[in-house]
């Protein structure tokens, strides 16, 4: 048995609770059906066929969940493929699926690089999975394949600069519990880890909170046998040589340069990014959505068919916001900023409902068309850049 498959049968991750399925829905980036149809569809996927999805590494099911549970409460149809070489995460996901009834969802014990087997697939996770194979990019090869000509990909990989103290302390770790078993291996590291000094830049980095949270939760962040980062640069190279391009990232902002200073000239996309990253210092994980490569990228909110979702806020309590200070505070990996929005926007944003489209927005705030473009691309604009607002049809 692999080190990798030893640790998640011994910790499945993450340390999950069946039973608080009855209280509360995991939802994140990837793989919300909304997210994902924004940056991969343009905001107008047609949900009335069968959507097929593979979860590569699913862990202990939040991704599989959230899926499932949003298509199903949309009243959707969709055939999901779940993979996990780890027997211990799959039970805790199959678990969760059955305690709010889920079905239509195959469960197979297995490698994400037999995925094509079981395609090909509309959409395919695979979060916080491909940074810990032996080769990476037998892993992104192996996805690409099993992705439809038309399809997507949402994918988390790690980020170096936001970890900034793990990886000396994984190396030392490994060398001190080596041939122990996980459970004696976290007892060692855990009683080590207490006598680190304060200044260590580990205890420095206040964006790492997983080995507070459970032993689970330590064991991935520090004790684990195999974990590579990728620089957004790397990311995008690696999705290039599988035959993939990047198609969106859930929070632009993060990777804009022009946060800091001008683009220097002849600088493209992907290296404006990656400069972007090197200055901001806090990003401890890529989320990205990716496409074949030549593939269109059509961008969301462009057709009066659009219909916008806010996410993360109510639209009562943001437009509340706007209309009496013009701006809303937001927070991103620790660092607050402030939205400026239009204080006129407030009542349009009060009509935002995920069923009205753009049509109905720009009716329903009396506008004609000239003055709703004097005014709502700057909304969408700055509120797509934090992750507060997405386009899809799935719920009309």
């Amino acid at each position: 048995m692999s080190d990798v498959k030893t640790q998640y049968e011994a910790f499945p991750y993450p340390e999950r609770d069946p039973k608080d399925e009855l209280k509360r829905l995991i939802t994140g980036s990837p793989s919300h059906p909304l997210e994902l149809d924004h940056h991969l569809f343009g905001g107008l996927r047609d949900w009335s066929g069968t959507t097929r999805i593979l979860v590569a590494g699913g862990g202990t099911g939040d991704a599989l969940v959230q899926l499932a549970q949003v298509l199903t409460s949309a009243g959707k149809k969709y055939e999901i493929t779940y993979i996990d070489l780890s027997s211990a995460s799959r039970e805790i996901a199959e678990a969760r699926a059955k305690v709010r009834g889920l079905s239509g969802i195959t469960f197979i014990t297995g490698s994400l690089l037999d995925a094509a087997n079981y395609g090909p697939f509309d959409y395919i996770d695979c979060c916080g999975v491909l940074h810990h194979l032996p080769d990476p990019q037998e892993g992104f090869d192996a996805l690409a394949k099993a992705l439809a000509p038309d399809g997507g990909l949402g994918l988390m990989v790690y980020a170096p600069y936001g970890r900034s103290g793990v990886y000396p302390l994984q190396e030392a770790f490994g060398q001190l519990t080596k041939g122990l078993t996980p459970k004696e291996q976290l007892t060692q590291a855990k009683a080590v880890f207490e006598k680190l000094p304060e200044s260590h830049p580990f205890k420095r980095n206040t964006h790492l909170v997983d080995h507070k949270q459970s032993d689970a939760g330590f064991y991935d962040l520090l004790l684990h046998s195999q974990d590579r980062p990728y620089t957004i640069e790397q990311l995008a190279a690696s999705l290039a040589a599988s035959g993939l391009q990047l198609a969106g990232v859930p929070q632009p902002y993060l990777y804009q340069l022009d946060r800091f200073t001008p683009r220097p000239d002849g600088l493209d996309d992907i290296a404006a990014m990656a400069l972007a990253e090197k200055l901001d210092g806090t990003i401890k994980t890529h989320v990205v959505y990716a496409k074949p490569a030549g593939a269109a990228c059509a961008r969301a909110g462009q057709t009066d068919r659009a219909v916008p979702h806010l996410k993360g806020v109510g639209a009562a309590a943001l437009a509340q916001a706007v209309a009496a200070k013009g701006r809303i505070p937001v927070t991103l990996n620790g660092i607050r900023h402030s939205v400026e929005l239009p204080k006129a926007s407030a009542s349009i944003l009060a009509g935002i409902d995920g069923r009205r489209d753009i049509a109905a927005l720009r009716k329903g705030a009396g506008l004609d068309a000239l003055a709703w473009a004097a005014i709502w691309p700057k909304i969408s604009r700055a509120l797509e850049q934090f992750g507060l607002l997405v386009y899809s049809r799935l719920l009309v």
